[in-house]
């Protein structure tokens, strides 16, 4: 019995000892092949110019979000199928927008930050939706706040947002507030309304920004029933609606040995079940949301002299529906996340904050760099490295439709008045096509 033993602990030695070349050349080439592509998609990244177009809606907004729905589409949307060669040897990637609302000192401005080749389609396709609104070359407002130190005149607090559920369930929309009916203006129920609101009443020496980035969606997930095989974001809301319907569904034997289904689902769940298959109609975006309030040091809130911190966090409450989603903050420069029994460091405190300014200044959510794939929480959340290093927290990244975009971005309509923002004040005419050359 013993030399059995021997034999077999002898043989399961031997071909640990014979498999450890092949596991370790493995390792390394799936480490060199990550390496690889993140190289070459740096390197294609590298090379996109981007240019930031500022968009001065027209003094009167007649249209619904549809409108802007209808631009995120045309303009925005740019799907295609890349081949091997392509992906996995020029290192080619996905455009990538981010619309943007921004006050400083008060005055309000609309930006889209876009790949400079397709500037000309934004252009275009804005002034399709909005022939009154105008379109024009901006600097990037960021670059007028140089650092966050404790030498600066700066300070900033900051956050993402993420869901609340799942991708599947929606937000609440401007079709629910009846903006898609086109009521009087008298009684339209705007949801940006709170955010111009909030943004137009800063002083001078304070700044807000709201960025959202957005590309078309390829999020994957995995598919339990086949291994190493994935699907989309729609085919996870049609299983998610298959979830939900799962208590409530029977299946019968009927006449002719047929299986017949039957669904008897309960009035309570209308609203989800209309709201999951609404959003599945529609095109999404792979979205990541991030905001940030900076202002002068001697302005900056201190206790409850000034709470626009906690404003800029708050306005996002009216796109809530209990049944359905809503937006929750994360990644905050409050350095919860670091912080234990003691409170986190001033230094820690504003590492968080450059980073932030940082992440916001790169539109950082997509196509991270190697820093955020090495020293992240889920690879050094041990101590004392996540002591040494403050590991990164990947940002939160979602899938929203067009319509949901269009609801928590667009033009207010007339019945929003804010002195400080900026609109077209008359109409611009084409010139006649008769004059002489």
């Amino acid at each position: 019995m013993d030399n059995i033993l021997a034999t077999s602990f002898s043989f399961l030695f031997n071909a640990i000892i014979w498999l450890l070349p092949l596991l370790g050349t493995f390792l390394l080439g799936v480490i060199a092949w990550k390496m690889w592509v993140h190289y070459i998609r740096q390197d294609f990244i590298s090379g996109i110019e981007f240019s930031m177009i500022e968009i001065v809606p027209p003094r009167d907004v007649l249209r619904s979000p549809k409108a802007m729905e209808l631009f995120f589409t045309n303009a925005l949307y740019h799907w295609s199928i890349k081949g091997g060669l392509e992906e996995y040897w020029q290192g080619a990637v996905w455009f990538w927008y981010s619309l943007e609302i921004v006050s400083i000192d008060g005055q309000v401005h609309f930006y889209i930050r876009t790949p400079s080749r397709i500037k000309d389609l934004i252009e275009t396709q804005m002034y399709a939706q909005y022939p009154q609104s105008q379109v024009k070359v901006a600097e990037d407002y960021t670059l007028a706040i140089s650092e966050i130190s404790e030498e600066s005149g700066w300070n900033l607090w900051g956050c993402e947002f993420k869901l609340e559920k799942k991708d599947a369930y929606p937000i609440k929309t401007y079709v629910d507030f009846g903006l898609d009916k086109d009521p009087k203006e008298e009684y339209k129920v705007d949801p940006i309304s709170p955010v111009i609101e909030l943004f137009g009443s800063l002083q001078k020496g304070e700044q807000m920004w709201i960025q959202i980035v957005v590309s078309p969606s390829k999020k994957k997930f995995f598919t339990k029933e086949k291994m190493f095989q994935s699907h989309d974001w729609v085919k996870e809301a049609q299983l998610e609606l298959d979830n939900v319907l799962l208590p409530y569904t029977s299946k019968k034997l009927s006449l002719g040995d047929k299986i017949t289904t039957e669904i008897r689902a309960p009035g309570f769940l209308d609203p989800i079940i209309k709201g999951i298959s609404a959003k599945m109609t529609k095109i999404g975006f792979d979205t990541g949301i991030r905001v940030a309030y900076v202002a002068k040091k001697e302005i900056f809130p201190f206790g409850t002299r000034n709470n626009n911190s906690r404003n800029i966090r708050l306005i996002w409450r009216q796109y809530s529906n209990p049944y359905l989603n809503s937006f929750t903050r994360c990644n905050s420069t409050q350095a919860d996340a670091y912080s234990g029994i003691f409170m986190a460091s001033n230094k820690t405190v504003n590492l968080l904050k450059r980073r932030h300014l940082h992440a916001y200044r790169e539109r950082e959510f997509f196509h991270l760099p190697m820093r955020h794939h090495l020293f992240n929480v889920h690879t050094i959340s041990f101590f004392p490295f996540n002591v040494l290093f403050k590991p990164y927290y990947h940002p939160a990244t979602f899938v929203l439709n067009a319509e949901e975009l269009a609801t928590i971005w667009h033009f207010p309509g007339q019945i929003l008045k804010v002195p400080t923002l900026e609109r077209i004040e008359s109409k611009e005419a084409s010139p006649p096509t008769n004059l002489p050359t």
